[in-house]
């Protein structure tokens, strides 16, 4: 027992000398709660929905303020205003990625999401640069994407109209739109390695949005010394970078540098031509953490998005009604859709904003750190602070989209019809962190749900009032209830 108060009084003196030596010589973190020994603002918080608590204390404490996550501090900017100058006018100073243990133990500072510093910009340049460029003069992503929609609206059609969840086929659809980018070649629904490479990233999905991570990744000891869901995480990851190795392999022993056939042919001979540069960025190991992070951002966020889209089209009959007539108007029953279609639905368009603003998938998005020492707003913030971004004080903001918690088109039409922009729509966050895969997602939620609606009347399988649309809070995005529903083919 003895033990137990000297290690408290010791990790509270500690905590103590660090609020002093903020408070002092260079100037101070802005206000906030104040912090409990070893657990700082931790039992402030409601750890099932984090955002909620945090929107909470920017009424008590302004657009700018400090919560303690443990022993760390961790400063929040709310409101469109803060967010704005820090990370699209002080971009570079906010452009750090936030500190995650469970993420640098998969990703040893590799990829895209996690990575830091000159790793983070010559990989992220060029994965924008090849998104972007892949498949030119051939097959372009675009028709990658119409082709999985494609083979998406036939596995729906096999439901035979019963009832389903279409959670599953969701996922494969979009797991198969990565597997065509990275790997070039999509697989059937019910391939074995297909499946079990989708499980794994469900599972981990899953997981790493439990409390326990969430505990696991602001006490990093938990990791070290305890038994958890963390080491399933860590075992599903190493599955995925072993099939990952296997497909480079194949790569790499078929490659033709006159005609790169996907993202893994373009890293590769990325990586001899910069053999002797000794660029750190372009290895085998960054391959594949890269399309690791290509996977986990291309799948999850967008499935749920598009289960999300589909359970709020169910309740709101209305809305749907409008789709599909503007769908028979600009592109009739026997076209596949495609991108030049969005400019002349106006109406399909705000839909799709609607759904991503409503749901609000990542309300505090990805934590950021500051790169250097920073001034903002007269407060003074330490290189590495961890930075929380609101991103539901931007799309739930009460002055750009009147009642906002109501799913309303009308947010982003304007009063003739037309699509009304908003700057306050980012989803994606913004600055030099916005989401690599923000075009792709784009694309594939306009073409999967106006493929979807082109082919199907949806029909729900309990009363419309029953339908319940209120997001659930899980870690750190927000997901739809579980729902059934039946595709009757038009």
């Amino acid at each position: 027992m003895g033990l137990v108060v000297v290690l408290v009084l010791g990790l509270s003196c500690l905590l103590l000398l660090s609020l002093w030596k903020q408070s002092s010589g260079k100037g101070k973190l802005p206000p906030g709660p104040t912090p409990l020994p070893i657990l700082g603002n931790i039992l402030q918080l409601d750890i099932k929905d984090i955002s909620k608590s945090l929107s909470n204390l920017s009424k008590v404490y302004g657009p700018v303020y400090t919560v303690y996550l443990g022993l760390k501090p961790a400063v929040v900017l709310h409101g469109y205003e803060t967010m704005k100058e820090a990370l699209i006018v002080g971009g570079e100073e906010f452009s750090g990625r936030g500190h995650f243990p469970m993420a640098e133990r998969v990703n040893k500072g590799h990829g895209i999401i996690f990575s830091n510093g000159k790793i983070w910009k010559e990989t992220r340049r060029f994965s924008l640069m090849t998104l972007r460029n892949l498949g030119m003069g051939k097959r372009s992503i675009e028709e990658r994407v119409q082709e999985e929609a494609h083979c998406l609206v036939e596995e729906l059609r096999r439901t035979n109209a019963s009832p389903c969840d279409p959670s599953f086929l969701l996922s494969c659809a979009l797991c198969n739109v990565i597997c065509s980018i990275i790997f070039h070649n999509r697989f059937d629904y019910t391939d074995p390695n297909f499946l079990t490479l989708l499980e794994k990233f469900n599972e981990n999905f899953r997981i790493l949005n439990s409390p326990w991570i969430q505990a696991c990744n602001n006490f990093p000891a938990l990791i070290d010394y305890l038994p958890g869901s963390h080491n399933k995480v860590f075992k599903n990851f190493a599955y995925i970078k072993s099939y990952i190795l296997e497909k480079v392999k194949e790569h790499q022993a078929s490659l033709d540098v006159n005609d790169p056939r996907d993202f893994i042919d373009c890293f590769l001979i990325k990586m001899e031509q910069e053999k002797h540069n000794h660029q750190m960025a372009f290895t085998l190991e960054n391959l594949i953490a890269t399309a690791v992070d290509l996977f986990r951002a291309g799948i999850d966020t967008t499935s749920i998005t598009l289960r999300y889209g589909l359970l709020l089209l169910l309740k709101h009959t209305d809305v749907t009604a409008k789709v599909q007539k503007e769908i028979d108007s600009v592109i009739e029953r026997h076209r596949s859709p495609c991108m030049q279609d969005r400019i002349h639905m106006p109406y399909t368009d705000a839909v799709v904003h609607e759904i991503q603003r409503y749901i609000d998938l990542i309300p505090i998005s990805l934590p950021h750190t500051v790169t250097r020492d920073i001034k903002f707003r007269n407060y003074f913030i330490p290189k590495g602070t961890t930075v929380l971004t609101s991103l539901t004080s931007l799309l739930h903001d009460v002055q750009e989209f009147p009642n906002p918690e109501v799913f309303d088109p009308g947010h982003f039409l304007d009063e003739s019809g037309n699509f009304k922009k908003s700057d306050y729509f980012m989803p994606f966050s913004a600055g030099k962190r916005i989401c690599v895969g923000e075009g792709l997602a784009r694309m594939e939620l306009f073409l999967f749900l106006t493929s979807i609606l082109q082919k199907f009347t949806l029909e729900p399988v309990v009363d419309l009032k029953d339908i319940d649309t209120t997001p659930i809070p899980r870690g750190l995005s927000h997901v739809p209830p579980s729902y059934q529903l039946r595709f009757i083919p038009i």
